[in-house]
């Protein structure tokens, strides 16, 4: 019998203030250099299109348009913003991406931990009537219908690990796991023909470690939580992730959700509503849409997981 000479690889880089990385299962004398710098075009296109760090990129290109201009955009952001989207409507809009403004008044994102009391004090970011956005998918139109900034920060990292696996995919690669910063999608297997094990981080303020290991094969991981980016007030810890309900920062008990689905911009976007909805609210959703969801909340004596696991 001829012996399997499939191994492991391992690539990466810099990508959205992180590291985008890939682990392949290939032949020993896979020559990676072509793959790896289609994986760093993919990550590229998607921060050069949908970042709010850069100036020029076509989402702030589309923020700084006059309301109801119609802006021609690339195929890329049409569809994640077609996906927010129809992520609104699913979660009764909870899931919003016109948030910016509000996002900018705590310090988040580029406001680099200014905060702006008096713009809180006014209300930016109070939930609105009517849709904030209008897409023309036909002619790769969108247009700003309210004056509000919007953010993809909840869904675009989600869609770029998509983007790497696509790329895998092209390339003939059937066993991978790729991530950024922690979002995760896996196909097939590791060389051992296992799982892939992706770690479920301990919700621990100013360091990382394991508090167990979630497997995956042909599926996707993403996490939303309070313990990264946070400000504090008082003695309240207030989430990077944005309320459009309350018009303010997530508060609660909750310290994390990891969403699994079949993309990782599935799993993105569950993830910050599941946050939103805290740890009574979200276990309830997620149960009766199906979702697969592990709910940590810090106790007195560690840590209670809540697993909503519908198969």
């Amino acid at each position: 019998m001829k012996m399997s000479t499939d191994t492991r690889h391992s690539l990466n880089g810099p990508t959205m203030g992180t590291r985008w990385t890939a682990v392949i299962v290939a032949d020993a004398a896979f020559d990676s250099a072509a793959l790896a710098a289609d994986l760093a075009a993919a990550v590229a296109c998607v921060d050069e299109q949908m970042s709010t760090w850069k100036p020029s990129s076509d989402l702030m290109r589309l923020n700084r348009a006059a309301l109801g201009e119609w802006q021609a955009m690339p195929p890329q952001i049409m569809a994640v913003l077609a996906a927010a989207e129809g992520m609104a409507n699913a979660s009764e809009g909870l899931f919003d991406i016109s948030v910016g403004d509000l996002v900018a008044a705590w310090g988040f994102g580029p406001a680099l931990g200014r905060i702006d009391p008096a713009r809180i004090k006014a209300g930016v970011g109070k939930a609105r009537l009517g849709p904030s956005f209008a897409l023309d998918m036909s002619k790769g139109q969108a247009r700003r219908l309210q004056d509000v900034q919007l953010d993809l920060s909840g869904i675009a990292k989600g869609y770029a690990v998509d983007q790497l696996a696509e790329t895998c995919a092209r390339h003939g690669i059937a066993n991978y796991l790729v991530g950024i910063d922690g979002e995760m999608r896996a196909a097939g297997h590791r060389p051992d023909a296992a799982p892939w094990a992706v770690a479920l981080e301990a919700p621990l303020v100013g360091s990382r470690s394991a508090l167990g290991v979630i497997e995956l094969s042909d599926r996707a991981v993403a996490t939303s939580g309070d313990y990264r980016h946070f400000v504090t007030l008082g003695q309240a810890r207030l989430s990077h992730t944005m309320n459009p309900h309350t018009g303010g920062p997530v508060q609660g008990a909750l310290a994390s959700v990891s969403v699994l689905a079949d993309t990782c911009m599935q799993a993105d976007a569950w993830a910050t509503v599941l946050l939103i909805l805290g740890e009574v609210a979200g276990p309830a959703l997620a149960r009766a849409r199906g979702i697969e969801a592990i709910f940590l909340v810090p106790r007195a004596d560690g840590v209670e997981q809540i697993v909503i696991n519908p198969n």
